[in-house]
């Protein structure tokens, strides 16, 4: 890894309607818009999809890592996060999100040691840790059918 502090930049543009495509170097434009929620046409991502994303996929990246570092051999991990969106102190903001994560392990695999550390990837998530929602983890380890 490298040092601190990373930098990350990107560029939004817009016209009075319409979508809005956001870019940074070296990645694919995508077009968004609001969601449905906010008057928006739907079928595009938002910047609401793309936080409640990022909690996810940083939840299964850091998985990947703790994993790699403890050592433990896994099949799959499939995850869905659920972000609420609400109002809170007269501000409107995420205040809960909620990720349901099955690990699939190898049979004979330490289950106790796999709970463990998907309940470290989640306490480690740095996307998440940036956020002011509360977190609530529902983690299942299963044994594959081998």
């Amino acid at each position: 890894m490298k040092p601190f502090p990373h930098h990350y930049s990107v560029a939004a543009r817009a016209t009075p309607g319409g979508s809005v495509p956001i870019s940074s170097a070296g990645l694919a434009e995508l077009e968004t818009a609001p969601p449905p929620d906010f008057d928006g046409p739907g079928g595009l991502w938002s910047p609401e999809n793309f936080l409640v994303a990022a909690v996810a996929d940083c939840f299964v990246l850091t998985f990947r890592s703790v994993a790699r570092a403890g050592k433990l051999a896994w099949e799959r991990l499939e995850c869905t996060t659920e972000g609420v969106l609400d109002r809170a102190a007269g501000v409107t903001q995420f205040t809960r999100f909620s990720t349901q994560a099955t690990l699939i392990v190898p049979p004979g695999t330490d289950l106790a040691k796999a709970r463990d550390l998907l309940e470290r990837a989640e306490k480690l998530c740095l996307i998440a840790n940036s956020l002011r929602g509360e977190r609530h983890l529902d983690a299942r380890v299963v044994e594959s059918a081998g």
